[in-house]
């Protein structure tokens, strides 16, 4: 029974060890900034592999791509103060930090004590309205950002109030 209450309290002594810097909706959650733009490799390698790290260890997070949505860029350069390139890790509102410093944690067996006590995913299966890309075209505009103004006398498109600078929303069943 003292063998629990102490890895309970070394768990949170670990995790006490990052800066609380909590994004929106992080605070008993993992929350994993990425990009899935393959224009630097280096960066979408990086995404890619914190991505398998909490894949292996079946972890619910949820992924924020800032490729994606310029709401989630915006937010993730707010909690962390200024600009920033993902990856970046959250574990219960700690910023955790990018690929070396997560696959470091990994290399010396912390990260899944960081994990521990974390939602298991249920199934290894992307999501059947989205694909795991979080994200679909926009209903509305059909992807273009543009529909057509409705009472306005010169018929002019105007911007689609549904969807983000892509032309996307984000996916109602797995967001």
């Amino acid at each position: 029974m003292v063998e629990k209450d102490l890895t309970s309290n070394s768990d949170d002594q670990i995790i006490s060890e990052f800066e609380e810097r909590c994004p929106p909706g992080g605070r008993d959650s993992v929350i994993l900034y990425t990009t899935s733009l393959r224009g630097i490799r280096k960066t979408f390698e990086d995404c890619n592999t914190i991505k398998f790290l909490l894949e292996s260890f079946r972890v619910k997070y949820s992924e924020r791509d800032v490729s994606m949505h310029l709401e989630y860029r915006e937010e993730l350069w707010k909690v962390l103060g200024g600009k920033k390139v993902p990856p970046r890790l959250f574990i219960r509102g700690k910023y955790i930090g990018g690929a070396d410093e997560v696959v470091g944690l990994h290399e010396k067996g912390s990260l899944k004590d960081l994990l521990r006590g974390i939602t298991l995913t249920t199934s290894n299966y992307s999501c059947r309205g989205c694909g795991g890309m979080r994200f679909v075209v926009c209903c509305s505009c059909n992807g273009s950002r543009k529909v057509m103004s409705e009472g306005r006398n010169d018929g002019l498109p105007m911007r689609c109030p549904d969807c983000n600078e892509n032309g996307l929303v984000k996916c109602s069943i797995c967001s």
